[in-house]
């Protein structure tokens, strides 16, 4: 797992332990926030303002949106894209056992050819070194916080340690990080205008410069910035349960091993 140090952790986990450790939480993780990203999603590709005073808005608020989806798709619908998001998250290379995922692949191949894959890398490559280094550098800096607030008096709050300051690295992270996950997904969905007519006005982007342009002239700053409440909660989250359940099962393999002994 990223921001690893085997030397400053006194169980000595083994490498294997600490990326089982790593992929299982991120698999947890991501089933569990997985509606909150669909909705996070849904809000950024609207051109609509998120209100209800526009008429023309599919969605305008979690609940309202969350319920519209229910209603409209079913609750499988939360769960859309989830299979290579978990590829992504535990790092399972066996995409040909998917049907549907393969199937997708073959017609966007077919349909865009090979650059297809690749649509919204630009600003995936500019946010993904500050969103990394952000997060572990505040999660430390959190936890060294907590124990200043909170001295350490033996008792075993270690966990809630670590979902608190993990929650709040990933919005101050995702916060800072955020207008570039924004126009990674309006880039991804190009040449798809069709399809998603169904959920309100639909623009085509040249690329990234282009659609900073368009956003900031028909949307504003605001924007920018559209979905920013699911993402944050979906970040806080996903980061506080992901370094939850990593330090969970790194203490289960610690405790495992020491009872062998």
């Amino acid at each position: 797992m990223v921001g690893y140090d085997a030397k400053a952790d006194v169980r000595s986990n083994s490498k294997l332990e600490v990326a089982v450790a790593g992929s299982v939480s991120g698999f947890v993780t991501r089933a569990l926030i997985s509606p909150l990203d669909v909705i996070k999603i849904r809000f950024q590709l609207q051109i609509e303002r998120l209100s209800p005073s526009d008429p023309n808005a599919k969605y305008h608020g979690i609940f309202q949106a969350a319920k519209q989806i229910l209603q409209e798709e079913g609750p499988r619908a939360f769960w859309k894209g989830h299979v290579p998001a978990q590829i992504l998250s535990i790092g399972y290379g066996a995409v040909q056992i998917y049907n549907n995922l393969r199937e997708a692949i073959r017609t966007m191949y077919k349909t865009e050819g090979p650059f297809v894959f690749y649509k919204g890398l630009t600003p995936t490559v500019i946010a993904i070194f500050p969103y990394a280094g952000l997060q572990f550098s505040c999660y430390r800096s959190l936890k060294r916080a907590y124990d200043w607030l909170i001295p350490p008096d033996g008792k075993q709050t270690g966990n809630l340690k670590n979902l608190l300051c993990g929650c709040g690295s990933g919005v101050i992270s995702k916060t800072l990080t955020y207008p570039l996950d924004l126009f990674k997904k309006r880039l991804q969905v190009g040449g798809f205008e069709h399809a998603r007519s169904a959920f309100g006005q639909v623009r085509s982007y040249r690329g990234l410069l282009d659609l900073i342009q368009q956003v900031l002239q028909e949307e504003g700053t605001r924007g920018f910035f559209k979905g920013l409440t699911p993402s944050l909660m979906k970040a806080a989250l996903s980061t506080g349960f992901m370094f939850f359940w990593y330090e969970l099962f790194c203490n289960l393999f610690h405790c495992i091993r020491r009872e062998d002994r």
